[in-house]
């Protein structure tokens, strides 16, 4: 097997939704694919629908006539697995089940060259155990991709424990060519992007099992505060609860139930009741028309305050204040809101430890984004009336996400979480400091990835509020990474090896 290769004949099994991504892709960019199908018909009509949609660009004027001509000249649906035999590599796509997938190889390990290469699309089943048994283990490697095909720009490459480094090398290349950036990824549990991904849906649902917040209001945070493209409950609506959470549940079982990436009742809930999202029209939104917006956002008619003492050195705290018109008090008045912007705690574990009146303290987060909107909290029993007229302040600069108190608020402790998996996948080696970032960005929309995080934030930042959370609640779940704590000690980036 050579690295690169002038002209590559790809063969590709199973022409589902990601079989028939894959060949539009690999076609489209100049790769000779034969597509084939057990299903009688499938992979006709799979070239069929690429070729419609290759038609529908040219007349909407987004592709030449030449281009799409030469794209569906690519594609070839072939009637059986013996017309694959002069391919130089073979792309599995059929359903997510080991004794298929393990049956296939077996098959097309007597059809290929001994060369050729043999790539599984599988998101979740171990490579090694897709090789085991086979002649020619060297050979066989994984080659992830992401849904929709044609668009999704990465894909992983996945060694198994005797894969050739040349193999790799051609996957690689095969994925630049097709458009994609792979990224090297090591054969675990949900490889990368589904590993990594476990943080942002599953605190989400833990801070709504708790009681602090709705989904509508955790979406919004992470969205304003923290530029995430999708909250995680519009994101868990769109995949489907049928869908993620049988992969959460995968995972965290993989990983012999280490706290930081199980789910909730709630999830497991939604996927016993129907509630799947969009495609049941209802998830943890509704989609009917008349649906109400769940997202829409209060009102505060309450008189805002006037006077405040902000408690602390947070200059972030004092300026949001002044913008909103709050006169800032020297010292405590005994009357006035007081003010504070705790990282990792909640505000009854710092009004506890300042010895502050729990009645008139309000917590703020001042961690993420606060130029269009701030999350506010208050101990319980806190005076209403005082919670209101801060709300009310705030409301005349920023839209406010008044919630239950919670160590990190939201943000912090989403944030927090999602940076320190990605410390963990860099200490286990799940893949480089690169890849995980690059990988985290593409395969799944983040602003950045969990490193970058980290460090926008401050690994100090993010090691302390996972400090405070595991001291707090008492959960394993949010113990720091040894990763993150020996750079959060010697104050440098999370990024550096």
């Amino acid at each position: 097997m050579t690295q690169k290769q002038t002209t590559i004949s790809l063969g590709i099994v199973g022409a589902g939704a990601m079989g028939a991504g894959i060949a539009h892709a690999a076609s489209a960019s100049g790769i000779d694919v034969r597509l084939v199908d057990a299903r009688e018909g499938a992979a006709q009509k799979a070239c069929e629908a690429i070729g419609a949609r290759l038609d529908k660009r040219v007349g909407q004027g987004k592709l030449s006539a030449d281009e799409a001509e030469g794209t569906k000249r690519r594609l070839a649906a072939v009637r059986g697995l013996d017309e694959l035999k002069d391919c130089d590599v073979v792309v599995e796509a059929i359903i997510e089940d080991l004794d298929a997938k393990a049956g296939l190889f077996e098959q097309l390990e007597d059809i290929l060259r001994p060369e050729a290469v043999l790539a599984s699309n599988t998101s979740s089943i171990p490579i090694g155990a897709l090789a085991a048994g086979r002649r020619h283990r060297g050979r066989i490697a994984g080659m992830h991709f992401f849904n929709p095909v044609p668009l999704m720009k990465l894909v992983e490459v996945i060694a198994g424990p005797d894969t050739e480094e040349a193999v790799l090398d051609f996957l690689v290349d095969l994925g630049r060519r097709m458009g994609k950036t792979p990224v090297r990824v090591r054969d675990t549990p949900g490889f990368l992007v589904n590993f990594g991904g476990r943080a942002y849906p599953t605190e989400a649902l833990a801070i709504v099992q708790e009681g602090v917040a709705t989904p509508a209001q955790i979406d919004a945070v992470m969205r304003d505060c923290h530029g995430f493209r999708m909250g995680p409950f519009e994101l868990m609506d769109l995949t489907g609860m049928d869908v993620n959470f049988p992969v959460t549940r995968f995972v965290h079982e993989c990983y012999f139930y280490d706290p930081r990436l199980r789910s909730t009742p709630l999830h497991r809930y939604m996927v016993e009741t129907g509630q799947l999202g969009r495609k049941a029209g209802r998830g943890f939104f509704r989609y009917e028309p008349e649906s109400e917006d769940a997202a829409a956002e209060p009102t505060f008619d309450a008189e805002p305050t006037a006077t405040v003492f902000v408690h602390g050195e947070s200059t972030v705290l004092r300026e949001l204040m002044a913008e909103c018109g709050a006169e800032l008090l020297d010292s405590d008045d005994g009357r006035s809101p007081i003010l504070i912007a705790p990282l990792g705690e909640d505000c009854t574990a710092y009004v506890c430890r300042e010895g502050l009146d729990r009645l008139r303290t309000m917590a703020i987060d001042t961690l993420g984004d606060t130029r269009s909107r701030v999350t506010l909290m208050a101990a319980p029993g806190a005076e209403e009336s005082i919670r209101q007229g801060v709300a009310s302040l705030l409301a005349r600069r920023r839209k406010v996400t008044l919630i239950g108190d919670s160590p990190g608020f939201i943000g912090q402790r989403m944030v927090a979480m999602v940076a320190n998996l990605g410390c963990e996948m860099a200490q286990s080696g799940v893949a480089s400091v690169d890849d995980i970032d690059c990988a985290m960005r593409l395969g799944l929309n983040y602003p950045s990835g969990p490193l970058e995080m980290a460090d926008a934030l401050g690994v100090k930042n993010i090691h302390l509020i996972l400090q405070q959370l595991q001291a707090l609640t008492g959960d394993d779940r949010y113990r720091p990474s040894q990763w993150l704590r020996r750079r959060a000690q010697l104050g440098v980036s999370a990024r550096v090896f």
